[in-house]
């Protein structure tokens, strides 16, 4: 699950630093009925800000109100909503950078020591993470462990988990 936003990978024109953290703040500005509508980044080397288009020249009667209230409340949920919007991250051409932003809930450590353990992983946003990473902590192996476990035959799963995954998988390990 996210702990905070990610970073925006997206070059900087003022010190060209490639990363941009979000705090969540909106710009809106309309011009007589069309609306243009910002999510506000900062960058972190030099505290620049850019505009990540969020609506564009939209007629008014066709946003959403509660969308509008959001925008004018500086949402932070409805910023981490956008950020992980498709249409959104291809219209501004960036990347998000999910490192330290998000954690593992394992539901405790008593189930390591069973000789066949069935897990199903859950994600509470779409984060892209390498399944390989996932099970090393939450299993409280080394990544070179996971990766001997998954030539063994030890540990399968119907996805890859050598590439990154942000949907719901499953998988088991025998030990």
């Amino acid at each position: 699950m996210p702990t905070c936003l990610p970073l925006v990978l997206r070059r900087c024109h003022t010190c060209a630093s490639e990363r941009f953290r979000a705090n969540g703040k909106f710009r809106v500005n309309a011009n007589h009925k069309l609306l243009d509508a910002w999510l506000l980044v900062l960058c972190t080397a030099c505290g620049e800000t850019a505009k990540l288009t969020v609506l564009e020249r939209m007629n008014v009667r066709s946003v959403r109100p509660e969308l509008l209230d959001r925008m004018h409340d500086n949402d932070p949920g409805l910023a981490a909503e956008l950020l992980q919007d498709p249409a959104v991250r291809r219209r501004n051409r960036i990347a998000l950078d999910w490192y330290n932003a998000w954690r593992l809930d394992t539901g405790g450590s008593d189930h390591l020591d069973r000789e066949v353990i069935d897990v199903s992983v859950r994600f509470a946003a779409r984060i892209p993470v390498r399944p390989v990473r996932l099970i090393a902590e939450g299993c409280g192996l080394s990544r070179a462990e996971v990766e001997r476990l998954i030539a063994e035959g030890k540990l399968v799963s119907a996805v890859r988990l050598s590439s990154k995954l942000s949907g719901d998988f499953t998988f088991t390990l025998k030990r």
